[in-house]
């Protein structure tokens, strides 16, 4: 990230009314213009977390993120450029019935309106456009969507410091950080299951998610680095039980393994190869790509896969 832009993450929220889409919109007190829900990024966050936290704060409706919809750059009166990340993101009934927004300094209201009418009633270009990147997924009915993120262990003791058994090696202090720093942008994405290789490292990387969300750890061998240097992985079973669950999990693996879990991906879903998986598997350690799949139709292919960083 440059040391002069500001960064600042955000989303279109959408929900259905009898089967109509409906996106909201909030009307700023300070500035009265009518905008997406935004803010900008505290220290130490990743902009996953960002976006989910800035909803929340400006409408009081808790969501998951969808599909990323774009990034808007522009200057501020300072002169220093702005840089907003966006994501879809369905507010579900609960959600809305959930949320305790006032009036407040910052938000004189909320509005919910059509997607098509929302281009009109934006203030700014920049949000206008976002709001047509999503209103292409609409058009190409991959709006609804589940991920599945592949998480690579965090960092861990190397083997040459290590003398046991490889599957015993632990985290190293960073490594316990990294994993700490993972729970807020996975919980982003609405991870509700947990599944990792049976080495320490990969377990250790997500117990600190599994206990913020307060399921057990699914440990799967067949995901272990042991298991595909032996050829004895299961990397097919487990992804393809994922794929048709349709419900948003995280596996950890090892960086190895990851190649070949992205691959099953593409062949689970009907996706055609290309570079785009290398590219999505080539991880360092506490680092994972999203990979997006439709919620109605998960054999129609990927839909998008980004890659987050650690921050640690």
């Amino acid at each position: 990230m440059s040391d002069t832009a500001v960064y600042a993450a955000g989303g279109v929220v959408w929900r259905r009314v009898e089967g109509r889409l409906m996106v909201l919109l909030i009307h700023r007190t300070a500035y009265v213009d009518v905008t997406l829900p935004k803010g900008k990024v505290d220290p130490g966050e990743m902009l996953a977390e960002t976006a989910v936290r800035e909803i929340f704060e400006e409408t009081g409706i808790r969501v998951a993120l969808g599909v990323p919809v774009g990034v808007s750059r522009y200057r501020m009166p300072n002169k220093r450029q702005k840089i907003v990340h966006y994501w879809a993101a369905e507010a579900t009934d609960d959600a809305i019935r959930g949320s305790a927004f006032v009036p407040n300094k910052e938000i004189a209201g909320l509005e919910w309106v059509s997607a098509r009418k929302a281009l009109s009633r934006l203030s700014y270009p920049v949000d206008v456009e976002i709001l047509q990147n999503f209103l292409k997924l609409v058009g190409d009915g991959v709006l609804s969507t589940f991920p599945i993120v592949v998480l690579r262990h965090a960092k861990a003791l190397s083997r040459d410091a290590w003398k046991g058994s490889d599957g015993m090696r632990p985290l190293t202090d960073r490594g316990v950080r990294q994993a700490a720093a993972l729970v807020g942008p996975l919980r982003a994405f609405g991870v509700r299951k947990v599944v990792s290789s049976d080495a320490v490292r990969c377990v250790a990387t997500v117990t600190p998610l599994a206990a913020a969300l307060g399921k057990r750890i699914t440990r799967e061998p067949g995901l272990s680095q042991v298991a595909w240097e032996e050829g004895a992985g299961e990397v097919r079973a487990v992804v393809g039980k994922r794929v048709r669950s349709g419900k948003p999990a995280v596996l950890c693996s090892h960086g190895p393994v990851l190649p070949d879990i992205l691959t099953e991906l593409a062949l689970a879903t009907g996706t055609m190869r290309g570079s785009y998986l290398g590219s999505a598997s080539a991880l360092e350690v506490g680092a994972f790509s999203v990979v997006h799949l439709s919620a109605s139709n998960p054999g129609s292919g990927i839909v998008m896969i980004e890659t987050h960083e650690p921050k640690v």
